[in-house]
């Protein structure tokens, strides 16, 4: 005889799971939903782990409940009120989670712009997410932290940056210093894509953060990916996460210098006071 329904967990009185049953993240967070009653749903890191946006589960499990109810949190669980859930929700996903597009700004508030940028683009990556519905979700918290530079962000990931540094790449190097517009995200025969490619002079420019680029694996497929290009006539050229911070400046001018040597008859701008473009500049001017 099969044994029967046994309490999930003594903090959650009156749940109770089916034998043989599951005892992983989900199944806890389900039966924190439903000790949490009607309208609950996870939110912050849990809906972010929900949605795929968070690599690992959280410890605690975080609930948001409508403002008019109160319930006690049980051992583990983070019970949070809000009179905005019913517009926060999604309408069919299970476990109910608030949206993808107030994930990302839940979780990135109070952290870094890069943060927020790379959750973003995240986001957008799985589908989950639109430039458009993080646009509007944005446009609803105005207290958002880094809400306009963020505004500006999605617009480049719209146009292809896939991560905190490859916007920084278009903002902080391309754009700031004047260099021509390359194209995002270019797709390779055979798989993959390039992150930035000027066609018109044979140039790519691969912005590695350290997601997809650690190991000795990941440094022959992009060696593979490297000599391909060069076999069509393409240079690449790779920068990283510290050729970006604090500023691009010094990346911006290799870039152009590289884009001179193959046809382009822009030059490099200062991007400010104080930007060594300017000096690197005038010491080049003839005499």
């Amino acid at each position: 005889m099969a044994d029967p329904p046994g309490p999930l967990d003594p903090g959650h009185p009156g749940i109770y799971q089916t034998l043989p049953g599951r005892a992983d993240w989900e199944a806890r967070a389900l039966a924190a939903l439903l000790h949490a009653g009607t309208g609950a749903a996870l939110v912050g890191r849990s809906a972010g782990y929900a949605w795929g946006l968070v690599r690992s589960e959280p410890e605690t499990i975080e609930i948001v409940i409508p403002a008019s109810r109160r319930v006690r949190a049980p051992e583990g669980v983070e019970v949070r009120r809000s009179r905005l859930l019913s517009n926060r929700v999604h309408p069919t996903e299970w476990p109910h989670r608030i949206v993808a597009e107030h994930t990302v700004l839940d979780i990135a508030d109070g952290g870094t712009f890069d943060q927020a940028v790379s959750l973003a683009a995240k986001a957008i990556d799985l589908t989950v997410a639109t430039p458009e519905t993080l646009r509007a979700a944005l446009a609803s918290r105005p207290r958002q932290s880094y809400a306009a530079e963020l505004l500006e962000a999605l617009t480049d990931v719209a146009d292809g940056a896939e991560s905190a540094a490859e916007v920084r790449y278009v903002r902080d190097v391309e754009r700031a210093h004047g260099l021509p517009a390359g194209r995002r995200q270019v797709p390779i025969s055979g798989g993959g894509r390039r992150d930035v490619e000027y066609e018109e002079w044979d140039l790519v420019v691969e912005v590695d953060g350290r997601l997809g680029h650690d190991g000795w694996r990941a440094r022959q497929r992009d060696g593979r990916r490297d000599r391909k290009a060069a076999a069509t006539g393409r240079l690449t050229v790779r920068c990283h996460w510290p050729d970006l911070v604090p500023t691009g400046c010094e990346l911006a001018v290799d870039v152009g210098d590289i884009l001179v040597t193959r046809g382009w008859t822009g030059r490099v701008v200062p991007c400010g006071d104080g930007c060594p473009v300017a000096a690197t500049t005038a010491s080049r001017l003839p005499a």
